[in-house]
């Protein structure tokens, strides 16, 4: 019997990838549907769903899911989902599609085939409703707004086959584990309070603090990277890997941690993208995620706490993943160490603060990085990274 947290809402994890035996011929015939370009976080949600990490979904969310998702973060069944997953498309394309038609499903990058939706709904939303409820803005200038603004006109709703992963188990290797291989980890390690550590930067001081408190309170750690699209000015996940990479193979002690990967768009939500992170890392078999300071925020869209916040107004039972709140971390030059304001007696002028934007702005200024603010085995590897650009520049 596991002892990790159950997937949400199931009691077995959903991949919705078909059996490879099958993929071939289902491959096949796709390529013989009418096709549906996805934008890069459609097919990111599509592979989502592919690994099981969207479990219990089973596809594109209809009408009613959508608005119950949007405004109560209630799913009509009852169930919890605090951001849409939806698929959008142009409405001359959408009036060719009958409703229980099969459709293609392509990467509009790669122009690869993804999956395959049977059609079981079309309808039109009210983006502005959508983005007030999910991001707290309409503001066009928020790379999530800007996303759902972009979408098409109709969505279409269905159940997913998927029938790819694109090249993510190949350039990921060693990295890109599924939710049911991860739950397999955990059992093998003999973990079963595990908390799962978000990040789409390289770890800096104040990441590597929270990771190792974090590692203090649970038996170990999951540091989970986004290895999908990214807004501009964000560290590639090639980059990012090799700095996470030098960091936990110098100042991380073997066996309390697994670094691995997922193929997500980031959507800077903020308090609603904290839930669904949780959510998922639920799936991944993780009963904590490190909330520390803005999660998952962009600009100045939300409060330094609010992704903590948010997880005290949830109904009991809303999900069986606890957020592990840990307040702003610095580097304080009188204790000589990392801190918190739990932990440190002194005043701000004692303080370094750190985070990743401004570790970005001063590699791009060419600014010297202290050691209190990152590991050099990890500033070496950005500075490389930085050099490049410039040449390129």
């Amino acid at each position: 019997m596991s002892k990790l947290v159950p997937p949400h809402g199931s009691d077995t994890l959903v991949p919705l990838l078909v059996p490879e035996t099958e993929r071939v011929e289902s491959l096949r015939r796709a390529q013989s549907l009418k096709r549906v370009p996805m934008s890069s976080r459609e097919t990111s949600d599509c592979l989502m769903m592919a690994m099981g990490a969207y479990t219990p979904l089973v596809g594109f969310m209809g009408h009613d899911d959508w608005r119950g998702c949007c405004a109560d973060m209630k799913l009509t069944n009852g169930l919890f989902w605090p951001i849409p997953i939806t698929l959008s498309c142009s409405e001359d394309l959408a009036d060719n599609i009958a409703v229980e038609e099969d459709v293609a499903l392509v990467d509009a990058e790669s122009g690869a085939v993804m999956g395959a939706l049977q059609v079981m709904e079309k309808y039109k939303i009210d983006k502005a409703f959508e983005c007030q409820h999910v991001f707290r803005t309409t503001d066009p200038k928020h790379p999530g707004v800007a996303k759902v603004l972009s979408q098409g006109e109709v969505n279409l709703a269905g159940r997913v086959a998927a029938l790819s992963e694109g090249m993510y188990p190949q350039q990921y290797e060693g990295l890109y584990y599924r939710p049911a291989e991860t739950r397999a980890l955990f059992t093998d390690k003999g973990w079963s309070r595990v908390a799962a550590f978000q990040t789409r930067n390289p770890m800096h001081r104040s990441h590597e603090h929270l990771v190792k408190i974090a590692i203090e309170v649970c038996d170990g750690v999951l540091i989970h990277q986004v290895l999908g699209a990214l807004k501009a000015g964000d560290i590639p996940a090639e980059v990012r890997v090799k700095a996470i990479n030098a960091l936990t193979e110098r100042y991380f002690v073997p066996g309390t941690y697994i670094q691995a990967g997922y193929p997500i768009e980031m959507r800077y939500a903020g308090p609603r993208e904290a839930l669904l992170h949780g959510l998922f890392r639920q799936n991944f078999g993780c009963s904590h995620l490190v909330i520390g300071r803005d999660h998952a925020g962009v600009g100045g869209y939300y409060g330094p706490f609010d992704s903590q916040h948010i997880f005290e107004t949830l109904p009991r039972g809303s999900l069986a993943i606890q957020p592990l709140k840990i307040d702003v971390t610095f580097f304080c030059f009188k204790c000589d160490g990392m801190a918190t304001a739990r932990t440190c007696p002194h005043g701000s002028e004692h303080r370094l603060e750190i985070s990743g934007t401004r570790l970005r702005e001063m590699f791009t200024k060419g600014e010297t990085i202290p050691d209190e603010f990152s590991r050099p085995e990890v500033v070496a590897i950005l500075k490389e990274y930085y050099a490049g650009l410039r040449s390129a520049g």
